[in-house]
This record gives structure tokens, C-alpha cells and sequence, in this order.
């Protein structure tokens, strides 16, 4: 049974394509919370509504998406 005292992953409803700059919505419906919601490593399709293309991404652990240092973390 999931730990519903941890945050759930969200996944976006639309994201912005990147051949044509219009929404992309997503085709593929959440994980019931019983389910445990998203969870790392399932995959999300999106279809853009501007240039008709298929967008299917994998869904990241949240501890694996830190963000490197950048120039000014050394000042």
C-alpha cells in the first residue's frame, strides 16, 4: 500500500511541443491513487493539437532530477 504522507508524483495535463510550439495533451489517463499514482519509469503519451505528432515521455524520480550546479552555486 502506497505512503500517502509523501508527496505524489504530478504529471501535467499539457505540455508545450517542441517541433511546432503548440499545446500537447495528455492521452494517457493517471494511475488510480490505490495504484500508488505515477510512478517512476511509466510512460506518458501526449498528442500535440498543432502538428498532430505523438509525444511519449517517462515519467522521472524526483530524486534524480536535481538540478547540476551552475556558476553562480561557486561564488
Amino acid at each position: 500500500m502506497p505512503d500517502y504522507g509523501e508527496s505524489m508524483i504530478e504529471v501535467p495535463d499539457t505540455i508545450t511541443c517542441i517541433d511546432c510550439g503548440q499545446k500537447a495533451h495528455r492521452l494517457t489517463y493517471p494511475p488510480s491513487e490505490e495504484d500508488g499514482g505515477w510512478q517512476p519509469g511509466d510512460i506518458v503519451a501526449y498528442r500535440c493539437r498543432g502538428c498532430n505528432d505523438r509525444w511519449d515521455l517517462v515519467v522521472e524520480d524526483p530524486a534524480d532530477s536535481a538540478q547540476p550546479p551552475s556558476a553562480s552555486d561557486f561564488r
